[in-house]
């Protein structure tokens, strides 16, 4: 029988040929994991980028306005009455000496065969002081009637002579007054909406405003430009003057985007520069054949100013900003990603100018920016082609 020491004997001898083959394994496995090979590096991250193109830039100055009639008349009632007749349809062309209104004429018409009467009263008390003082001259001579008859006579004579100029102005009066009674266009126009009807009492205490009548052949667009902006288009019309050029090339932009037909013109330049705003009002007239222009309505007119010889431009896409700072992100011949301050200048369509900071040729980075740094390699490929513009 085996004593109790040899049982642990046997156990321990079994427990150390156990964690030996335990051991053997863990050893087999991580020398196998060893002999596997490490994963491939990422592929660098895919960018796309444009070249840095050059080119002459026309500067344009676009400015929004607002159109007005060459000629705006209020049409108003110049004397009290009450309205009877509208003769046109309302927001429709009306010709010079058209008849408009008619106002009651009935009480005019009366004060005028008032005046008359008035008048012939006071001619025919001129006539009998005329008599008068040709009756007393010869008497006073003989000593027939004294000096002081004669001089009576005549200051009568004299007092019916102002009489009757101041009848004869009071029927010109009343004559006029008659005709405000009818009311004609005073010009060619577009003719607005009546703001009083046929049947109210009109002219009373003030000429009543019943209508505009607005020459919109040609049309007026007014801006308001800052004094530099005003220098500018000094400066281009003297040198195209000089040069034997057109004048500037005008164009009107309309509300719904598209560009007027007709060009336009410099016109009437306000006296001075208000002083509230900063701005100088200038007036471009625009030529208006089919009355598509009414007043009021709002646009934006552009013109060149000048022409940026040479100039670099990229996508507006490339360009980050950050608390006024800009950069672009350029790829090399060798992939590396470059990162630069550029100082920016004129939009161009979905181009941007760029002043400082980059060389023509380079290329810079247009989708992909969040995804690189300064010095990485990168896998570049060329992006979809940027429409041209026009500098603004």
């Amino acid at each position: 029988m085996r004593s109790r020491s040899d049982r642990w004997s046997t156990r321990r001898t079994r427990w150390t040929l156990a964690g030996s083959v335990v051991g053997g394994a863990i050893l087999a496995l991580g020398a196998a994991a060893c002999e596997k090979e490490a994963p491939p590096p990422p592929p660098p991250p895919e960018v796309y980028v444009a070249d840095v193109v050059q080119r002459d830039v026309p500067v344009y100055l676009e400015v929004v306005g607002q159109t007005q009639g060459y000629q705006d008349v209020d049409i108003r009632a110049r004397v009290e009455g009450f309205l009877e007749t509208a003769s046109f349809q309302e927001g429709t062309f009306v010709r010079k000496g058209a008849l408009l209104y008619t106002i009651d004429r009935r009480p005019f018409e009366a004060a005028l065969a008032g005046a008359k009467a008035d008048l012939a009263t006071a001619e025919a008390r001129l006539e009998k002081t005329n008599n008068d003082v040709a009756r007393y001259r010869p008497l006073v001579a003989k000593q027939a009637i004294s000096q002081q008859e004669l001089d009576n006579a005549i200051a009568a004579q004299n007092a019916a002579t102002s009489q009757v100029e101041a009848m004869k102005a009071a029927v010109e009066q009343a004559t006029i007054n008659l005709g405000y009674t009818t009311i004609d266009a005073p010009l060619d126009g577009l003719i607005g909406t009546m703001l009083v009807k046929p049947g109210n009492l009109v002219g009373k205490g003030e000429p009543t405003l019943l209508t505009t009548i607005s020459q919109i052949d040609p049309i007026i667009f007014r801006v308001g430009i800052t004094e530099a902006d005003y220098l500018n288009i000094v400066k281009r019309r003297q040198a195209n003057q000089a040069a034997g050029a057109p004048d500037l090339d005008i164009q009107l932009t309309l509300a719904d985007g598209t560009v007027y037909a007709q060009k336009g013109k410099v016109g009437p330049v306000e006296r001075a520069v208000d002083p509230t705003t900063g701005t100088l009002g200038v007036q471009f007239l625009f030529p208006n054949p089919g009355g598509v222009l009414r007043p009021g309505q709002y646009g934006r007119i552009r013109l060149v100013l000048d022409t940026k010889v040479g100039a670099l431009l990229v996508p507006q896409r490339a360009v980050q900003e950050l608390q006024n700072l800009y950069s672009v992100a350029t790829v090399g011949p060798d992939n590396k990603v470059a990162f630069h301050n550029v100082k920016v200048g004129l939009k161009v369509g979905s181009l941007w100018v760029i002043d400082e900071g980059l060389q023509a040729g380079e290329k810079v980075i247009v989708e992909g920016l969040q995804r690189v740094q300064d010095g990485m390699t990168v896998s570049a490929k060329p992006a979809p082609a940027t429409p041209s513009g026009e500098a603004r």
